[in-house]
């Protein structure tokens, strides 16, 4: 096959190929690329097809269960980044054009902020109701790679990793708090050490979570480990996993939720407890902010908090 110029190369690839492709290369799945986009799965296999046939070389290459960039590959991901940027800096201007008319507005958050996370976006779309936004609630680990990735104008997460091209700013306290079945032995105990609290089988979260590592951090400060019986990744599974008494978690207050309404959880008196830990929000540092997310983000400052807290109330 004869290799296209490039102006003929530009005349048939469409955008919407570039964004499907571009998924697939970031989640190195055919499965989870038609989930992100919200198509089937052969409508993403037929434009790739295309998008190899228009190139006139193999784009990715299938290894087990997973998909690979080739060289071609690498190289047409990192001019797909660069047109997604140009468009990303025209989304900019175009908001700061219209003010606060119209917009979008991409948040990530982990997911212990997506009990509140759609409290405030709701406050903030009702006072500007022409913007729309997109949530994504993700784990760490994936959002640590969107932010890699520049996905996103914001992000709220734990401990703000190091070297990272993001400024981070202090959003909220996130207490952690011990929590059991309602009828556990310790649910009527006072001021338990953390010795005795060691004792006890633990659900936790993944490795890499913001949580975990504040709970292994506490425990090793008193040269503690704690059991581990089973780690799953969701607050959501944990919660169900200790109402059926396979152990007791640490989690954050904001994840308790219904079930401490209907009182099937128990938060124990650690000595210690709750850790005291905060959530943050972070933005690109080399990413000039458009005048919706300066908006968005003198609003989170100023009110975020506040409404969190009645909301909780």
């Amino acid at each position: 096959m004869d290799k296209p110029d490039v102006s003929d190369l530009i005349r048939r690839i469409s955008l919407r190929q570039l964004q499907v492709f571009e998924s697939l290369a970031r989640n190195r799945s055919f499965t989870k690329a038609a989930e992100e986009l919200f198509l089937a799965q052969p409508t993403v296999s037929m434009q790739i097809k295309k998008l190899n046939d228009t190139v006139g070389a193999p784009l990715f290459e299938q290894i087990g269960k997973s998909v690979h960039l080739t060289d071609a590959g690498h190289a047409l991901h990192n001019a797909c980044r660069e047109v997604f940027e140009v468009f990303a800096r025209f989304d900019t201007q175009l908001a700061d054009f219209q003010g606060l008319k119209q917009g979008h507005l991409k948040l990530a958050v982990v997911s212990t902020a997506k009990y509140f996370a759609p409290i405030l976006l709701g406050h903030f779309c009702e006072r500007y109701p022409g913007i729309d936004v997109s949530l994504k609630v993700t784990n760490r680990e994936r959002l640590l790679e969107r932010m890699a990735e520049n996905a996103d104008e914001f992000y709220i997460i734990g401990e703000p990793p190091p070297h990272v091209n993001a400024a981070f700013e202090r959003f909220m306290p996130n207490p952690l708090v011990v929590v059991a079945w309602r009828e556990h032995p310790l649910a009527s105990k006072q001021q338990i050490p953390l010795e005795r609290l060691a004792k006890e089988r633990f659900i936790m979260r993944e490795p890499g979570s913001g949580t975990r590592i504040a709970i292994l951090e506490r425990f090793k400060s008193k040269d503690l480990r704690p059991e581990i019986r089973m780690e799953l990744g969701s607050n959501e599974a944990i919660k169900q996993a200790v109402i059926a008494k396979l152990g007791i978690s640490i989690m954050s207050r904001h994840a308790l939720g219904q079930e401490m309404n209907e009182r099937e959880l128990a938060v124990l008196n650690v000595k210690g407890f709750p850790i005291d830990w905060d959530l943050f929000i972070g933005y690109a540092a080399n990413r000039k902010l458009s005048l919706l997310s300066k908006t968005f983000l003198e609003f989170l400052r100023k009110e975020g908090r506040k409404i969190v807290a009645n909301a909780a109330a």
